[in-house]
């Protein structure tokens, strides 16, 4: 699929688009992989590890149209990974959020109908669902930007999709790396916001081959979500440090006690898949088509109305060992 293609990833730099960059050079023999970020360092660092004849780091931000449009010259599939992603940080800095995540989204988007990009799928999460933060709000308009693009292209061959997950085991600033540290350190005891509280885990490889498969599914205008496993925050900390007392400290400005990936006011909209949903686009493009089949003659089912896949009810959960298993082969994957 990607044997002398070019690919350009933003944010390129982070966890995702080095796990993504790492899966491409096994896997296949692209033409060009371009790393699209802002801060030098990090590029300067990744291009040591990755020192491919292929690798190309181009230094730019998402908010910077000509930039991106020059970048973009000959690029065949575009993953769109860069966002501002820390809630706590987007509550003080919104309009800093909101100059990334929306307004960079719709550089992408004019970007890559600029130069034709036959194929872009954007990263989102779990928050642009029903959103109770600006992160999530911004993400969600992100997503909708995305979807819509759709009906800009005009005559062009080209289509836009979005993927949609939950929290990272182990990604750069998430929570299992802060308690690793805290436990290297020393601590008596474990923070947890909310003793209930739920989240999606996936790993960085399975994120990667869920992005790479849904390149071979989309038509364009699909959210796809994947059917991956729930557990509670108290349960990761006991497998992580069973000998350690937790200590309840409330839940933080914008997060939620359970995630949601697929609403319910989307119900009529989902389509459920044996491993994945799709949320079809609400609007109607010039071409109609049948999301009930892809491109890979998979074929999903309307859900009933009402349906919502969230971290409490889903049917699928991590166990200690389960969860300790991942992040073993997590690390050495990640190698």
């Amino acid at each position: 699929m990607l044997n002398g293609k070019n690919i350009l990833i933003t944010g390129g730099t982070g966890s995702f688009g080095k796990q993504f960059t790492r899966t491409i050079l096994k896997r296949y023999k692209p033409n060009k992989i371009i790393i699209y970020s802002r801060d030098e360092l990090k590029q300067f660092e990744m291009a040591q590890a990755f020192n491919d004849p292929c690798m190309r780091y181009f230094i730019g931000d998402v908010r910077d149209l000509p930039r991106l449009t020059k970048a973009m010259n000959g690029v065949d599939y575009v993953v769109h990974a860069a966002a501002l992603k820390h809630v706590p940080i987007a509550e003080y800095n919104p309009m800093e959020c909101i100059k990334t995540n929306v307004m960079g989204a719709q550089n992408i988007i004019d970007a890559t109908i600029e130069n034709e990009v036959p194929y872009t799928i954007a990263l989102s999460t779990d928050k642009a669902a029903s959103p109770a933060n600006l992160y999530g709000a911004s993400k969600l308009v992100s997503d909708k930007l995305f979807v819509a693009a759709n009906n800009l292209k005009g005559n062009h061959d080209i289509k836009y999709s979005v993927v949609r997950y939950g929290n990272v085991l182990g990604s750069r600033g998430s929570v299992i790396p802060f308690f690793k540290k805290l436990i290297a350190e020393g601590a008596k005891e474990l923070p947890i916001t909310e003793p209930n509280m739920t989240r999606f885990w996936i790993t960085l490889q399975e994120g990667v081959d869920f992005v790479l498969k849904n390149f071979q599914r989309m038509q364009g205008g699909e959210i796809f979500v994947p059917k991956i496993p729930s557990m509670k925050m108290t349960d990761m900390a006991k497998a992580l440090a069973p000998h350690l007392p937790q200590k309840i400290i409330g839940i933080r400005p914008g997060e939620k006690l359970h995630e949601v990936m697929c609403p319910k006011d989307d119900s009529h909209l989902t389509l459920e898949f044996a491993d994945h949903y799709v949320i079809q686009p609400s609007i109607t493009f010039s071409t109609p088509t049948d999301f009930t089949h892809n491109l890979l003659n998979e074929e999903g089912k309307t859900v009933q109305q009402g349906f919502e896949y969230n971290s409490r009810d889903n049917t699928i959960w991590l166990s200690h060992e389960d969860l300790l298993k991942k992040l073993e082969d997590a690390s050495s994957k990640e190698q």
